[in-house]
């Protein structure tokens, strides 16, 4: 019988169809079951449970929350005062790392860090700023940011119950400021501290297509990476080490 006869085809099928119903059947042996569902389960609600639209945690419980998990995560975590902290600490971090090479984004909220560093250590800073700039000149700054031993980010998020970090990426704010160094530190001014993920979405939802910005980033602690023995392997496809700094 050829392998394109009609009949020898629909013999499979139903074989196939015979091993099909063996296999679910067994599962709902498994699960207590009587016999396999003949359709699908009615979903009443689309989207998060109307409980979980009204959830928002105080702002000391989430900071908190977000706390313990980036550091479940395996990322480190402080609150500080005011930016002045912030730059006493990361000088500090320059300091016992002997850091050579630093990447920071051109964002306004970080203009008096970039300069309180710049005065204040010998490592070279690079400012990351692409608007205008020549393939070659982008290609340089993607080059130092492979090169640099900390990068820094003003973050637009932080989210409180996944530990999550939310940065977008546009001419003055390269995503390789926080995935090609060694180091990652983050710059989370706590207003911008959220409850959950939806909070985050939503806003960047409702923008128009030309207003959305060009990547959304979200960051969970250090580079993971697992191979199919699940051998896993901190900072290979990101930074090893990062920091996510709370300022008050």
């Amino acid at each position: 019988m050829a392998k394109s006869d009609p009949s020898f085809l629909q013999q499979l099928h139903e074989e196939a169809l015979k091993k099909q119903e063996s296999f679910f059947a067994n599962i709902s042996t498994r699960l207590g079951r009587a016999k396999p569902l003949q359709s699908a389960p009615a979903h009443p609600m689309k989207g998060a449970p109307a409980f979980w639209e009204e959830v928002n945690l105080p702002l000391e419980e989430r900071i908190q929350l977000f706390m313990a998990n980036w550091q479940k995560a395996g990322g480190h975590t402080y609150r500080l005062s005011g930016m002045a902290e912030a730059q006493a600490f990361i000088t500090d971090f320059i300091a016992k790392t002997q850091a050579k090479n630093l990447i920071i984004q051109d964002q306004p909220e970080l203009e008096v860090l970039r300069e309180s560093l710049s005065a204040g250590t010998e490592t070279n800073i690079t400012v990351w700023n692409a608007q205008d700039a020549t393939a070659e000149a982008k290609d340089e700054l993607v080059a130092k940011a492979a090169g640099a031993d900390i990068g820094i980010v003003a973050v637009e998020h932080a989210v409180a119950y996944t530990g999550s970090l939310v940065v977008t990426s546009d001419a003055t704010r390269g995503r390789s400021v926080s995935l090609l160094p060694t180091t990652f530190i983050a710059i989370i001014p706590v207003e911008r501290l959220r409850t959950k993920l939806g909070e985050v979405l939503r806003p960047f939802d409702a923008l128009a297509l030309g207003e959305r910005p060009a990547g959304i980033h979200f960051i969970s602690g250090p580079s993971r990476s697992a191979d199919i023995e699940n051998d896993l392997t901190i900072g290979v496809h990101g930074p090893g080490i990062v920091y996510a700094l709370i300022i008050e």
